[in-house]
């Protein structure tokens, strides 16, 4: 339609009201104004039904297009979502897909704009970008290479019981281990964990943690009596620089991950336990994870070759090793002076012998600490 550029409104009423006037035919008109009979009769009868309005262009937009999303397939993502409330749309339609493989399912983004339109999404702020990386150590190939462990910040169930969660992950293949609601980060609470994990999965041959309870504390070597344990069965620590939490990134990125899980408590301790052991088990075998293209950990994870010991080998120290005996405040003798240790390494006392004789005076015999560190 050509019409003039005095403004298409106006030209459009124009015509209009010269049509009901009946001084001139359609034909005359349309010729007059540049556009065919049919635009004519077109806007004459969009004015008798909705006025002066109805002469506004229309959105050209199709109301319905080829490439639509088939309705039994949104129904299926939202009622994915609805199952999964914590999975974003690309894992949403990675699991569907493994489900119903014939199916034509769309493109992440556009299950991403279903579920906006089904209000299923929420804005998240997004936090400020942090520099990612593993530290100094060797990178995990395979399964059981590396463990990681922290603790959740804590919270309260809705009985008021705090509950600062424990998890263990293995950061090759993303299975998590354990998701325990302790009560604390007690070394008494961690260890019957890691005793069933280890039991039930092996051992890893190194641990990353930070430097806090139970896995770490002051002194020299930082030793806790669950690190002891650890270094008798064999088990390398790595320990994160303090402040540097990006140095166990997938580890703290898993904890946004269980995020809502804190923010939603259950009833009680026993309730938090079973909905964490629910939640690991979703995480492991039916949640895709996009490091591992789309698969689940369950499918990389197998278990470590290295059974738990019956009983803990002692340390065998080397014969450069300088050893000292531990006093029962955590401190050993060196150059003169005390330097603290850990708590944890006090020299067990053998029962009360007879004194060895050595040039006429009686001598004792050191008795070797658990640490084989020069100058521990």
């Amino acid at each position: 339609m050509v019409w003039q550029e005095t403004g298409i409104m106006d030209e459009r009423l124009r015509f209009v009201v010269e049509c009901l006037a009946g001084e001139e035919t359609m034909s005359e008109l349309c010729v007059a104004y540049g556009v065919s009979r049919k635009t004519g009769y077109k806007w004459l009868g969009r004015y008798r039904a909705l006025g002066p309005e109805g002469l506004r262009d229309l959105p050209r937009a199709p109301l319905n297009h080829g490439r639509a999303t088939a309705l039994d397939l949104v129904e299926r993502i939202v009622a994915a979502k609805e199952t999964h409330p914590l999975w974003a749309p690309k894992k949403i339609i990675a699991r569907l897909k493994r489900t119903a493989p014939e199916l034509l399912w769309p493109s992440a983004s556009t299950a991403g704009a279903i579920l906006a339109r089904h209000g299923l999404v929420s804005v998240r702020k997004r936090a400020r970008l942090r520099a990612c990386g593993n530290g100094p150590w060797p990178q995990a190939e395979e399964p059981n290479a590396v463990w990681t462990g922290d603790h959740k910040g804590w919270f309260r169930t809705r009985d008021g019981w705090r509950c600062e969660p424990l998890t263990v992950m293995d950061a090759s293949s993303r299975y998590l281990l354990a998701l325990e609601a302790t009560g604390s980060t007690a070394d008494d609470e961690a260890w019957p964990v890691f005793e069933r994990l280890f039991e039930a999965h092996g051992l890893p041959d190194r641990l990353r943690s930070d430097n806090g309870p139970p896995f770490a504390s002051a002194g020299v070597t930082g030793l806790t009596p669950l690190s002891v344990r650890f270094i008798k069965l064999g088990i390398t620590l790595e320990r994160i620089a303090p402040g540097k939490p990006q140095q166990n990134g997938r580890h703290e990125r898993f904890h946004l991950t269980m995020l809502p899980l804190a923010k939603a408590p259950e009833t009680d301790r026993m309730a938090q336990g079973q909905a964490f052991e629910a939640f690991r088990r979703s995480y492991n075998e039916e949640r895709p994870h996009e490091a591992l293209a789309m698969d689940t950990p369950a499918q990389h994870y197998r278990a470590s070759p290295r059974a738990m010991p019956t009983t803990p080998p002692e340390p065998d120290y080397p014969a450069e090793a300088a050893v000292r005996s531990v006093r029962h405040n955590g401190e050993i003798r060196w150059n003169g002076g005390f330097i603290y240790v850990s708590k944890t390494l006090p020299a067990k006392r053998s029962p009360p012998q007879r004194p060895r004789m050595v040039n006429g005076r009686s001598a004792s015999t050191p008795i070797r600490s658990a640490s084989s560190t020069p100058g521990a």
